[in-house]
């Protein structure tokens, strides 16, 4: 079933259904409104956007084009077969499929759902090697997408607990529960919502270390004058410390993710005293593919 005006959730209104990457998917989401994948930009916790890049998106700035990335493409093409295995498991609702929705109270905030599914919502994710998320049925998955799902629980007003289907790898199919959370939604409309008045009021956030905060000032000029400008010294300073830093810094990761890969062998994680370092993921053949670390919060 494709999203249509019959779709009715508690405080959704339906916008309509569109191509991610089309100019009305872009006009849905621009503007000032936060979608559920801008949600966790706002809270400094997406790996794709930043505040900043997000601020000047919203403020009408130039941003870096809209590019497909494989993992994207590859989650688009799964997404289908994704939905299949989870209808296949949960028969006792049909799973919907579903287009972008604002909240009927908040119009800044919107939401793209990929299925309905009963008195709830399920969000499909493809991830290549698996990090970030644990066991099958445990609630150890990215936050971000923790983020999103929520967002998009307290724009439609469908507070069921929601699932997370997600696809690691091509072949090792998991579920995550979302249980809905009042104090977080409020604190995430709340930060959203001074998020937008700082757009309004023209608040630049600072630049910060991510790398879409780096590309967003990319794009800003729009030209080449042949002229010097004088930039301050402690600014120089911080750039002469941070090239030494990255140098000696490269050269110190490549060495200690060499020795602890070299410790592991044939093993899966290292471990030490409890806590869990990072893990190996193989190739078909056993050999390594990838040496993925823990994050901290992760790894006890």
């Amino acid at each position: 079933m494709t999203a249509s005006t019959e779709l009715v959730t508690p405080t959704g209104v339906l916008l309509g259904t569109f191509t991610p990457g089309s100019p009305e998917w872009e006009e849905a989401r621009g503007g000032l409104c936060i979608t559920a994948t801008e949600i966790a930009a706002v809270l400094g916790l997406s790996p794709w956007q930043s505040r900043f890049s997000l601020w000047h998106k919203k403020a009408g700035f130039a941003t870096p084009p809209f590019e497909l990335s494989r993992e994207m493409k590859w989650g688009i093409r799964f997404e289908d077969d994704i939905a299949e295995e989870f209808a296949e498991r949960h028969p006792e609702h049909p799973l919907l499929e579903t287009g972008t929705w604002q909240h009927r109270d908040r119009p800044w905030q919107r939401a793209t759902p990929d299925r309905l599914w009963g008195p709830g919502l399920v969000e499909i994710k493809y991830s290549p090697l698996g990090e970030g998320w644990g066991p099958d049925g445990s609630d150890e998955f990215p936050v971000h997408y923790r983020c999103q799902v929520l967002w998009q629980q307290d724009t439609l007003g469908l507070l069921e607990p929601a699932s997370l289907a997600v696809l690691i790898g091509g072949w090792d199919y998991r579920e995550y529960t979302v249980e809905y959370d009042p104090e977080d939604a409020e604190l995430m409309r709340k930060a959203a919502r001074e998020f937008l008045d700082d757009v309004t009021a023209g608040n630049r956030p600072p630049i910060d270390g991510a790398d879409a905060t780096y590309q967003t000032i990319r794009v800003q000029p729009d030209g080449r004058e042949d002229r010097d400008v004088e930039i301050p010294f402690g600014t120089v300073c911080r750039w002469d410390a941070a090239y030494e830093a990255h140098q000696a810094a490269s050269a110190e990761l490549t060495a200690v993710r060499g020795e602890v890969l070299d410790l592991i062998g044939n093993g899966y994680r290292a471990v030490c005293e409890g806590r869990r370092i990072a893990y190996r993921t193989v190739n078909p053949d056993g050999t390594t593919l990838a040496l993925q670390p823990y994050r901290r919060k992760d790894a006890a």
